[in-house]
């Protein structure tokens, strides 16, 4: 149930701009400020969870806020910060959400302005509260989606917190209860942190978290603190993807896409960042980038990262790429052909070396010619010497047959006998 406090507020209006203020703390309950117009303010506030509701009211005529017109600053503050928030409301209600602060305080006043000209007739005082939450026992709450489904959450317990806590993890998300999968847990077994996977959010809509702490010892209604975040604002990207470099025209050039998310996928809502290889890191909201780059450095290489920028502020940006390294193309075209030359090489060479070994081509070549056997000598030899007494015979049958020609023809036979002759030698 939710819980009213109605706490009377005077407020001092004065005229001619001339304003005398008499305030009180609202949480002290002292005796209310009466200006002299008689107007009085009624401030209520009522608390829902992590929500507190402030609104007010006064006694403001008919004819005063005919007219005028009536606006209000509303300005507060959260324990332990120092950040003060201000706004300039026409309506008489604020809802404030505690989540993890254990109170906060505020004022608020009312301003009566001139219809025609916007200017500021009539000014109250300010009229102070201050609201006590009950105690916070956790603080740097931190939730993060990454690779579209898995979420993670993590926090940390305060050093007064009582030492039989146990803290509980769950949320809301379209109308759904989800409980936390996996507790992470620290060296005293105390749940810091909630993993879980496979969890699907419509970007839209709001992840409402709830985390309880109790008391193990006690079994009275533990304490509750709410809070709650827009999907794409905690949504850490991965890298981008399909990314290329070339050297063209004196100047890198590099191209990727956008990765996966689960909100608007538009090429106007990401932020991106190159980083080269002793240059400075360059944002970009192109799907590009284009860089002078004469002579590139040995091992220059090229790296983007990404957030979500445009469409919804998002602090948490991704990853770093893979370093993608930037080579000259001539370069890389003679490069990539002596390679492919040299392994062709070793290939051609290795499938010869096979083919010989599977055919026994080397033992056929490197084979030692064989000596002749005994028996091959001996039948060589005797070949020889037959083949010589033959030749003999016939010398002793030519000079016979000269001999017995005659003389006139001498010099016929003299001439056929050197043909004989050079006919055995021949032979021979």
């Amino acid at each position: 149930m939710a819980r009213v406090t109605v706490v009377p507020v005077m407020l001092i209006l004065s005229f001619f701009q001339c304003k005398t203020l008499f305030s009180t703390s609202l949480a002290s309950g002292q005796p209310d400020v009466v200006d002299v117009l008689g107007l009085h303010n009624v401030l209520q506030i009522t608390k829902h969870e992590s929500r507190i509701i402030l609104s007010w009211n006064n006694n403001l005529t008919k004819e005063e806020t005919e007219k005028y017109t009536v606006k209000y600053i509303l300005s507060y503050k959260f324990f332990n910060t120092t950040h003060e928030r201000k706004e300039r409301l026409q309506g008489k209600k604020k809802i404030i959400r505690l989540e993890l602060h254990s109170g906060f305080n505020a004022k608020v006043k009312t301003q009566l302005f001139a219809k025609e000209t916007e200017d500021v007739i009539k000014e109250s005082g300010w009229t102070e509260f201050t609201y006590k939450a009950p105690p916070v026992y956790i603080q740097n709450l931190s939730c993060i989606i990454y690779n579209i489904s898995f979420f993670n959450c993590t926090w940390h317990i305060k050093a007064e917190a009582p030492k039989d806590i146990q803290i509980f993890f769950s949320y809301r998300h379209i109308g759904k209860y989800f409980a936390c999968q996996q507790y992470i847990k620290n060296a005293r077994k105390k749940n810091i942190g909630c993993h879980m996977k496979e969890m699907y959010f419509q970007p839209s809509r709001k992840i409402n978290l709830n985390i309880t702490v109790r008391d193990l010892r006690n079994k009275s209604r533990g304490l509750s603190y709410y809070k709650a975040f827009t999907p794409q604002r905690i949504e850490k990207l991965n890298p981008p993807i399909n990314i290329s470099v070339s050297l063209e025209n004196r100047s890198v050039k590099i191209h990727w896409k956008p990765p996966p998310t689960i909100g608007s996928a538009s090429n106007k809502c990401f932020l991106y960042q190159v980083k080269i290889t002793d240059h400075k890191i360059v944002d970009v909201t192109a799907e590009k980038y284009e860089y002078p780059f004469h002579k590139p450095a040995n091992k220059c290489a090229a790296q983007v990262r990404v957030k979500k920028e445009i469409c919804i502020r998002n602090k948490i940006w991704s990853e770093w790429s893979e370093p993608v390294f930037i080579h000259d193309e001539k370069a890389v075209d003679v490069m990539l052909l002596s390679l492919t030359l040299f392994f062709l090489l070793i290939f051609l060479g290795g499938l010869l070396i096979c083919a010989c070994r599977r055919y026994r081509c080397l033992e056929v070549i490197t084979m030692p010619v064989p000596h002749p056997s005994d028996n091959i000598r001996t039948w060589l030899s005797a070949d020889e010497t037959h083949h010589q007494k033959q030749v003999s015979m016939q010398m002793e049958m030519h000079s016979e047959v000269t001999m017995g020609i005659p003389e006139e023809n001498g010099d016929k036979n003299i001439q056929q006998q050197k043909c004989l002759k050079e006919s055995v030698l021949e032979d021979l």
